[in-house]
């Protein structure tokens, strides 16, 4: 690591540490050169993969369009900032796990309306209407029936898993 200070290349790090919920490990160096003492953030910098649209172009996946759509469905909801940026930060690592080069931008709606059902109903169908382009009352009407008919978030974590990997810990 380069010192900031005289950029000096020879610098020994002091102290390690795990910072920002552990996705960060924070290093307190000092310069050889100078002996000044600097802080840096190390972060593993994961790709993204990029989104196939509904018209078959592909761009880069934007952070800032999932927040926006999911904060637009939330608009006036009480529903806590965190509850959605853990949102937010599951639909990225289901992205990640996905393993792909690119995914489809119906694969990731489907993702955030599935989060939306969790966080709030009101949302989910706000969310819901855009989404799937809504054209009369029937298509609302089936989406409430299908809430109604699923249990609620709570019940569906007390549910015992079918397989080993639905996060289900009893033997």
């Amino acid at each position: 690591m380069r010192c900031p200070f005289c950029q000096a290349q020879d610098t020994r790090v002091i102290d390690s540490r795990l910072a920002g919920e552990g996705e960060q490990v924070r290093r307190r160096r000092e310069c050889a050169g100078c002996g000044v003492r600097f802080t840096t953030y190390e972060s593993a910098e994961l790709v993204m993969p990029r989104v196939i649209k509904r018209d078959g172009t592909r761009v880069l996946f934007d952070d800032g369009k999932l927040r926006t759509g999911l904060l637009r469905a939330l608009e006036k909801r009480p529903v806590a900032t965190e509850a959605v940026e853990a949102a937010i930060s599951r639909i990225r690592q289901r992205i990640r796990a996905a393993g792909e080069r690119e995914v489809a931008a119906s694969d990731i709606g489907e993702w955030v309306m599935e989060e939306l059902r969790d966080l709030d109903q009101v949302a989910y169908v706000r969310f819901a209407s855009v989404y799937r382009s809504f054209e009369d009352v029937s298509a609302f009407r089936e989406v409430i029936d299908g809430l109604e008919r699923m249990p609620d978030a709570e019940a569906r974590r007390r549910q015992i898993g079918l397989l080993p990997d639905d996060g289900d810990d009893t033997p």
